[in-house]
């Protein structure tokens, strides 16, 4: 059995904007100018045609993805949360290692994740040993630099709005 996507509001706005701009922009804009370009006869020499159909079969590979990843998705909202002492989904995050080196996090769905903002996947090895803490929980962490250990120093979520 598959994983459930979680994702968040936000999240999902923005793989469905990326879906509705290929779908209703650049996919037909691309489909006139392979039109266009296959009535200029032939086609084994035709740049634009070659291109056009290589980046159609791109775009339509990503549509079919989004589609599956939006179809999978289970939406939910952080600041519905309703216990707020604890990390799950959504959830922002302090942590510090053994150096004292503080780090924050917010666990997103994997989809949105982007770790050089801070944003890291709810599948994440870092965000799995962080599910459930509390305030002054220690957990161990397998990285591929090694294992550290990490202690929960504040847990927030969004507000409900």
């Amino acid at each position: 059995m598959e994983r459930p996507n979680y994702i968040t509001p936000a999240g999902y706005a923005t793989l469905r904007r990326e879906y509705e701009q290929l779908f209703g922009t650049e996919r037909p804009a691309l489909v006139e100018t392979i039109s266009w370009a296959a009535g200029n006869g032939d086609r084994s020499e035709n740049g634009d045609y070659i291109y056009g159909r290589k980046r159609l079969r791109e775009i339509d590979r990503r549509l079919g993805w989004l589609s599956r990843r939006m179809k999978a998705a289970k939406v939910v909202d952080p600041a519905a949360a309703a216990d707020r002492s604890r990390v799950f989904f959504g959830a922002t995050v302090e942590i510090a290692d053994e150096d004292d080196a503080r780090r924050t996090l917010t666990l997103v769905g994997d989809d949105e994740a982007d770790a050089g903002a801070g944003r890291v996947g709810w599948n994440s090895p870092i965000a799995r040993a962080l599910r459930g803490s509390t305030i002054g929980d220690v957990r161990r962490v397998a990285l591929p630099a090694g294992e550290r250990e990490y202690e929960v120093m504040s847990i927030t979520y969004p507000e409900p709005q």
